[in-house]
């Protein structure tokens, strides 16, 4: 195989995928089809959409519960992204010496696909979206997978792409030991699920690297060279693919830069020159530049011609819950950011946007640090609405940076609020800094609930 060059894990035999969402599922119908004794189990309860497909394909499962004689006995097992390291039958499988491997990790060694791989803090998903999007406009055959779109390991089994686009979470590449990226792309790193990582760094700055593992010459590596925690870890590892940095900060003779004119400058090995002036970009804002850059080194190592590159980045529309507009209701700008799950992608969304802004944050906090955001707070945010079960973190954190911090009793409640306490001119910006899964099943239904909350005003 291209990427996972030896069978590393187990052919045959029984086959134990923890966890039943859209990537377990995928594995689960993956290993079905490569011969494996397949058995499913999920703590919690399965979705009757991923129960039937299940049941449609003979695969067992069970929902509610993990039967632990039904378990230890794998010979292999996917784990979703999810369960934490910390799980006791995790820690039992881990003893028992059982490999226990990622649905990447395991679907990657059934395809000869070109795989690029997106990972960083903020910005995966715009970056990877934007990059499907340029190659699928190049006429290319390409899948989305990862934590987006469909499966990875059910798109191996039941489609045919020449490359996929995969957005990568550290947690995935927690479980990934043999997978080689053909192109990687570390957009940045902030502290985020610490409470995953001993609430050590330097642990969070180690899984985010492991995208390079397995690279070779012939492979490459886009990162940030703006980006200090990447920058302070690169002298650590052995990088032995072609390194693209890009900077809006510096000019380099290789990689991505912005000059004097603001022109996106990328030149890469062998190929000719691309420049487009941010003005003409679909996606605005100083981090929209970077994700842009990335797309277009990924572009250009895969020979996309520079009108196409053009055309893509100047037409592309973002994904939903990422600075997505709503509406505009009496003067006022409402803006639904609620994929905004850590604190530096509030302060990217607060950097877009012009004073004044009233702000929507909360929600579960993952051991957040606001120090951060507290300049821009000062400078654009001329109100708090707190949501969510637990506030008191953020009235600690700017109870004396803004003049009103109020909380409110549900989504519908905040945004009743903020269109009382906006006035003509105004942002109100749902950027919530934190997990969703107090009031809401997920960052999605979150957001939904604003918009629907927007457009009842």
């Amino acid at each position: 195989m291209a990427n996972i060059a030896d069978t590393y894990y187990p052919q045959k035999g029984r086959l134990v995928i923890l966890g039943a969402g859209e990537s377990g599922v995928g594995a689960a119908i993956l290993g079905k089809d490569k011969g494996f004794d397949v058995f499913v189990s999920d703590l919690g309860v399965i979705a009757d959409s991923y129960q039937k497909q299940l049941q449609d394909e003979g695969i067992a499962f069970e929902s509610g519960q993990h039967t632990e004689a039904a378990i230890v006995n794998a010979d292999l097992i996917v784990k979703s992204p999810g369960i934490p390291e910390k799980a006791p039958l995790i820690k039992k499988l881990r003893d028992a010496g059982i490999p226990l491997i990622s649905e990447i990790e395991f679907a990657a060694q059934y395809t000869d696909a070109r795989l690029i791989c997106i990972t960083g803090s903020n910005g995966k998903s715009t970056t990877t979206m934007l990059t499907h999007y340029m190659l699928q406009k190049a006429g290319l055959k390409v899948g989305l997978a990862g934590n987006i779109g469909k499966s990875f390991a059910l798109q191996v089994a039941r489609s045919d792409f020449d490359t996929y686009v995969l957005e990568i979470s550290s947690f995935m590449l927690d479980d990934m030991y043999h997978f080689r990226a053909d192109v990687a792309v570390l957009l940045n790193i902030t502290p985020d699920h610490l409470d995953r990582y001993d609430y050590k760094m330097e642990n969070y700055v180690n899984s985010k690297f492991r995208v390079i593992q397995n690279q070779t010459a012939e492979d490459f590596f886009i990162y940030c060279s703006d980006d200090e925690e990447t920058v302070k870890a690169l002298p650590r590892f052995d990088i032995k693919a072609v390194m693209l940095p890009m900077t809006q900060e510096n000019v380099v003779s290789q990689g991505a830069y912005l000059n004097d004119k603001k022109d996106i400058i990328i030149n890469t090995p062998n190929r000719e020159i691309f420049a487009m002036n941010i003005e003409e970009l679909s996606l605005q804002g100083r981090h929209n530049v970077y994700n842009n850059m990335a797309s277009g080194l990924v572009a250009k190592v895969q020979e996309l011609r520079n009108q196409t590159m053009k055309e893509s980045m100047g037409s592309y529309v973002n994904i939903p819950h990422r600075l997505e507009h709503v509406a505009f209701i009496g003067g006022v700008n409402y803006i639904n950011d609620s994929k905004a799950t850590n604190v530096n992608s509030v302060w990217y969304a607060l950097e877009s946007f012009s004073p004044d802004i009233v702000l929507l944050l909360g929600g579960v906090d993952k051991g957040n640090d606001y120090n951060m955001l507290l300049d821009l707070v000062k400078q654009k945010v001329k109100a708090i609405i707190c949501i969510g079960k637990d506030t008191s973190r953020i009235h600690d954190a700017f109870e004396d940076e803004v003049d009103v911090i109020v909380n409110s009793a549900s989504m519908e409640d905040a945004v009743q609020i903020a269109s009382h306490l906006a006035k003509k001119g105004d942002t109100v910006l749902l950027s919530p800094a934190c997990a969703s899964f107090d009031w809401f099943k997920n960052y999605e239904e979150r957001g939904d609930k604003f918009k629907e909350a927007v457009m009842a005003l």
